[in-house]
Order: structure tokens, then C-alpha cells, then sequence
């Protein structure tokens, strides 16, 4: 039995769902001759947080631009347009994923996923991968009052799981993420994803790594 647990960030880290997303939010900026750079900007502002905090961030940037119904009417064509392109609930896995979690079970890891996804969304994507089975257990952010970088959603996972959190490693690939992780007491691995590591990550976290295969290899070295 290995001496460590683990707990996965979503987003990012076991889905390729950031980019399909940002994908659709870019598709949406062109149809509608909006700022791209901005609209990517935004984007990147809302990684790693929950919904509603996305829902703040978006809209403080596009109701003076566009007004409240025209900015909620574009949020929900966009949302209509990733949910139509992945509605069988699929999305792209990252690479490693079935590799690292094999590893980590057959190791006696204990796994888990503190996503700021919604936990009933978070369920049903990971079901629908076939990868529920690998998990202790799953918080998703609608369980939180405050999104990452806020500890609250590492500081609950690890309650609700039986996890000490200096014994938990956080492997995720946001900013926000990882100083969530490292508030809570975590050991923070970061896989960066559409944002690379900057000098703060490096210092927040034990490893930085490019996939999650080299994750692997970096538990194997422990």
C-alpha cells in the first residue's frame, strides 16, 4: 500500500475540456466580430474556477460591451454548441490518463477528483469515460462557497475521502489549482495545459510535468 493518496483536477488534466471549450468560445468570437484577444483572455481568467465565478468574470468583461441579454444569449449559444459537438458525453482524453490511474490502483493508491465542475457533470463525464471505478470519491464545485484558488474544495475532498492533506498530492494544470492545492497543505504536481508554468508554479509546486506519463514516472521515483 503506498503512502500517499492522490486527487486529480478535471478540467485539463484528465479531459482535453479547456480547449474544446475555448474552441467554442473563439468559434462564437469570430461569428459575432467580438475582440479575440479579449474573448481568449477572458477565457483564460476563468480556468480553474467554479461556474459562478466564471459566470462573474465573463460577465463584469461583456455586459458594458454588449448589455446583459445579448452577453447571456452568446453564453448560452456557446454552451449549446460544446454540449451538440460532445452530447454523447464524451470528451477527448489526455494523454497518460488510463495509464497513470492502472498505475496508481494497482498500486493501492488511494484516488480521488476535486473539480470545479459541477459534481453531477464531473460524474457523468467521467462515467461516460469509463473511469468511475477508479475513484474513492468525487467533489465537485457546486459543493464550495468560494472557487480555487481558495482552498475550500482540496480542504473538503480531503475530509470527504479520508485523505491527511500532507499526505495528498494535487495534480492539476491550473494557476489557480495549484495555489488551491498548496493552501490546503497539499503536495501541488503541476501538468501544465493552455498556460505553461511560471516562476510562482515552479515554486509552488514538488514537480512540474509535461504529461501525465511523466507524472507516472515521477511517482515511481519516490
Amino acid at each position: 500500500m503506498a503512502d500517499y493518496n492522490v486527487i486529480f483536477d478535471m478540467d485539463g488534466v484528465i479531459f482535453d475540456s479547456e480547449r474544446t471549450l475555448y474552441d467554442c468560445w473563439m468559434e462564437m468570437a469570430r461569428k459575432y466580430s467580438l475582440d479575440e484577444e479579449l474573448v481568449s483572455d477572458t477565457y483564460i481568467r476563468c480556468i480553474g474556477t467554479n461556474n459562478n465565478q466564471t459566470t462573474q468574470i465573463y460577465e463584469s468583461v461583456f455586459v458594458p460591451i454588449l448589455g446583459y441579454e445579448r452577453t447571456r444569449a452568446l453564453w448560452d449559444e456557446c454552451v449549446e454548441l460544446h454540449q451538440r459537438r460532445y452530447s454523447d458525453g464524451i470528451l477527448p482524453i489526455k494523454p497518460g490518463v488510463k495509464e497513470i490511474l492502472e498505475y496508481l490502483y494497482g498500486a493501492g493508491v488511494r484516488i480521488g477528483i476535486a473539480s470545479s465542475s459541477r459534481k453531477e457533470t464531473v460524474e457523468k463525464q467521467v462515467g461516460a469515460a469509463g473511469l468511475i471505478g477508479y475513484f474513492s470519491g468525487i467533489v465537485g464545485g457546486d459543493s464550495v462557497k468560494i472557487s480555487k484558488p481558495n482552498p475550500e474544495i482540496y480542504l473538503l475532498a480531503c475530509s470527504e475521502f479520508g485523505f491527511i492533506p500532507g499526505e495528498t498530492f494535487a495534480i492539476e494544470d491550473s494557476f489557480n489549482g495549484i495555489r488551491a492545492a498548496k493552501a490546503a497543505g497539499m503536495r501541488a504536481i503541476m501538468v501544465p495545459d493552455m498556460i505553461p508554468a511560471d516562476g510562482e508554479m515552479r515554486s509552488l509546486s514538488e514537480t512540474i510535468c509535461r504529461d501525465l506519463n511523466e507524472v507516472i514516472r515521477y511517482f515511481k521515483s519516490l
